[in-house]
C-alpha cells in the first residue's frame, strides 16, 4: 500500500473528543479505563489514521498567504466535487449550480425540514436511528415518527415498505430523512430498494433528505448509488447531503455540502439555511475538499477501504466465534459494528450498563447503542490500526464477554 494505516497516532491533546473525552463526558461517552489500561477508542464516528496528505499540503499551501478575509468559493471547490461525483458514483450532469455549501449534514438536515415543515410536524426517519437526527430534529422542535428496519432471513437489514407508507399516512408526513449508507446497520441500499423506497416516498408527497455522508465508505467491493439517480422523480424530490469530513476525517475542520436539483427545492433550502448568515464557508475547510479530492484522495480511499474490509471482516468473525450471545450483521459500508446484546446479558444477567463498563474499565471505548433506537445496542468503530482492534478482541474475551 502506498498509505500508512498500520501505525498508532498519539493523539492525546491534539483536540481529539475520540481519545481526550472518555471519563469526562458523564452519561455521554465512555469512561475512562482502569489504571493499567490504555484507551482504544471505538466510540465516535472519527477515524484513527493519519488523512491523505494532500490535505495538509492544501492547507499549509493557503497559510502561506497572510490575508484570510470574506472570499467566494473558488471554481476548483465546485469542479472537485463534480469531478469527485462522477468518479465515485458515476453522477452525470452535475453543475456547479445544483451545489451548496452546508456547515454539516445535521445543519442541512435542519434547514430542510425548517424551510418545508412547520414546528410541531412529524418527520419519518428509520430505525435504528443516527442519534444525531434524533437529537438535531428534536431539539428543533420536530416530532420522530420511526419505521423500524427488519432483519430478513440472512440477518441483513431491509425497509419496511409497508410500514413507511402506513406512517406517512397516518401521520401526514410530508419530509423523511434518509440514511444512504445506513448509519448504524452499515447497509448499503441496492438500486431496488432504493427505487421502492422513492416510490413509497413519491406516492405520499414527500420530500426526501438523504444523507450519504458515508457515501465513499464501502467495504467488500460493494456500491454506493446515489438517491437522486434512480429516477427522474427521485432527483427532483430529493435533497441529498455529502461530505469530505467522514471519508478524510475533517470533521474538525466543519464543511458539507448539498445537491440539489429542483430549482424550488434549492431556493428555499438556501433562503432558510442563510438566515442565520452562520452557514458559512471556512476558507481552510475549502482548501482541504480541494486536497481530498484529488487522484491522491482517490488511491487513498480505496486503500481505505481495503483496510476498513479486513479489520470488519476480521473482528465480525471473530465476535460471531468468541462471543456467544452477541448477534450482529456484517456492515456493507461504513466502519461501524452494531452489536445486538440483549442475548447475551439476559444468560449472564448483567444490565447493558454493566457491559459497557466492563469493557470501558478495560479500555475499549465503545458506545452506547441505546440512542440509536435499540434497547440493548453498543455501536463500535473499527476506524483504527487492525493492532488495536486484535487488542480489543483480546481484552473484551479475558476481561468481558470470554
Amino acid at each position: 500500500m502506498r498509505y500508512d494505516f498500520t501505525t498508532i497516532m498519539d493523539r492525546r491533546g491534539m483536540d481529539a473528543m475520540a481519545v481526550d473525552a472518555p471519563g469526562k463526558r458523564g452519561d455521554k461517552g465512555p469512561g475512562a479505563p482502569k489504571e493499567g489500561f490504555s484507551l482504544i477508542p471505538m466510540w465516535v464516528a472519527d477515524m484513527n489514521f493519519a488523512t491523505v496528505p494532500t490535505v495538509q499540503e492544501a492547507i499549509i499551501a493557503r497559510t502561506k498567504h497572510p490575508a484570510f478575509g470574506y472570499f467566494e468559493p473558488r471554481e476548483a471547490y465546485f469542479a472537485s466535487i463534480i469531478r469527485w461525483q462522477e468518479s465515485r458514483n458515476k453522477v452525470q450532469g452535475l453543475t456547479k449550480e445544483a451545489i451548496g455549501y452546508e456547515n454539516g449534514v445535521l445543519g442541512c438536515v435542519v434547514s430542510a425540514a425548517d424551510a418545508f415543515c412547520s414546528k410541531g410536524d412529524h418527520i419519518l426517519v428509520h430505525a435504528p436511528t443516527y442519534i444525531g437526527f434524533t437529537n438535531s430534529l428534536e431539539n428543533s422542535g420536530y416530532r420522530l415518527v420511526l419505521s423500524d428496519l427488519v432483519q430478513d432471513g440472512d440477518g441483513v437489514w431491509r425497509m419496511d415498505y409497508e410500514d413507511m407508507d402506513r406512517k406517512l399516512k397516518a401521520y401526514s408526513i410530508h419530509v423523511a430523512v434518509f440514511c444512504s449508507p445506513h448509519n448504524p446497520s452499515g447497509r448499503v441500499w441496492e438500486r431496488w430498494e432504493l427505487e421502492k423506497a422513492m416510490a413509497v416516498y413519491k406516492e405520499n408527497d414527500c420530500i426526501v433528505i438523504s444523507d450519504e455522508i458515508w457515501s465513499d465508505i464501502l467495504l467488500d467491493g460493494n456500491k454506493h448509488i446515489p438517491t437522486q439517480s434512480v429516477s427522474q422523480d427521485a432527483r427532483e424530490r430529493t435533497i441529498a447531503i455529502y461530505a469530505p469530513s467522514k471519508t478524510f476525517n475533517l470533521a474538525g475542520l466543519v464543511g458539507s455540502y448539498h445537491i440539489v436539483y429542483n430549482k424550488y427545492l434549492r431556493d428555499r433550502l438556501r433562503k432558510q439555511s442563510s438566515l442565520s448568515h452562520y452557514n458559512a464557508q471556512n476558507v481552510l475547510s475549502m482548501h482541504a475538499l480541494i486536497g481530498a479530492y484529488k487522484p491522491e484522495g482517490q488511491q487513498w480511499v480505496d486503500e481505505l477501504c481495503q483496510v476498513l474490509s479486513e479489520n470488519v471482516d476480521y473482528a465480525y468473525t471473530y465476535i460471531l466465534e468468541h462471543f456467544k450471545g452477541i448477534r450482529l450483521a456484517k456492515p456493507q459500508g461504513t466502519y461501524m459494528l452494531f452489536l445486538d446484546c440483549e442475548q447475551w446479558c439476559r444468560e449472564h444477567e448483567k444490565t447493558l450498563d454493566d457491559l459497557l463498563k466492563a469493557g470501558w474499565d478495560v479500555g475499549v471505548a465503545w458506545q452506547d447503542g441505546r440512542p440509536f433506537h435499540r434497547e440493548w445496542a453498543i455501536r463500535v468503530n473499527l476506524a483504527l490500526p487492525k493492532s488495536l482492534v486484535e487488542e480489543a478482541m483480546g481484552r473484551l474475551t479475558e476481561y468481558v464477554l470470554g
